[in-house]
């Protein structure tokens, strides 16, 4: 079995490659995001390649194999289910879960994760809008603009957030900017970068461009 460091890693260049539309993973953001040192990043590789879960080229980045990126997807499917339960069954807040989720995906048995799974319902989604893997590891690739790039004055609807930061997501909860709720972009300000949020239901709300870039939008 994968130790918990293991499955880290793994998570971290599954979702590193997916924001890199599937190429090479740098060393160097691996270590950011897990805030480790290179060195141990590289001794990590090396145990990975022997293990043929990744394929790493030295200065260059790694990539997750087909094993790998089975192994990756089922982390992640156990850690956004788990979020899930944790919001809808356990009545937490949406702000509060990650932490939980980030131990407990590496302790629950996937009996445990499958009866999850029929308990909700056989959802597609977590609840910052991410998309859960299916057991097969099948991950949908979703086409979503952000608040920086959707069309101006346009009905929309919240569909995901990837700032799981608490101080964001209780931001936008205050705002009724939770996915699933509408909202329109009233104008953006390329000089201050600023873009003018109307939530549906919500007092209007401006945001710096890093921030409206982390929430994610599809037209209604």
């Amino acid at each position: 079995m994968p130790t918990s460091t293991v499955e880290d890693y793994l998570k971290r260049i599954y979702l590193e490659q997916v924001h890199s539309d599937g190429g090479l993973v740098s060393p160097g953001r691996i270590a950011q995001a897990l805030d480790v040192a290179p060195g141990t990043v590289t001794a990590m590789m090396k145990t990975l390649t022997e293990s043929h879960l990744v394929v790493y080229e030295p200065y260059a980045g790694v990539r997750l194999t087909p094993a790998g990126g089975r192994l990756a997807a089922h982390v992640i499917r156990r850690h956004r289910l788990v979020e899930l339960f944790l919001v809808r069954i356990m009545e937490m807040d949406w702000s509060e879960v990650h932490r939980d989720a980030e131990v407990l995906e590496h302790a629950i048995s996937d009996q445990l994760l499958e009866r999850m799974d029929e308990k909700l319902g056989y959802p597609s989604f977590d609840p910052h809008g991410d998309p859960i893997p299916t057991a097969d590891g099948l991950l949908p690739v979703l086409e979503q603009d952000n608040l920086c790039s959707c069309p101006i004055d346009a009905q929309l609807t919240v569909s995901r957030v990837t700032d799981q930061r608490t101080e964001f997501l209780k931001l936008l909860e205050r705002h009724r900017l939770k996915p699933g709720r509408g909202l329109r972009v009233r104008s953006r300000d390329v000089l201050t970068e600023t873009v003018q949020v109307d939530p549906e239901g919500g007092k209007p709300l401006l945001l710096g461009f890093r921030a409206a870039a982390r929430v994610l939008v599809q037209k209604t």
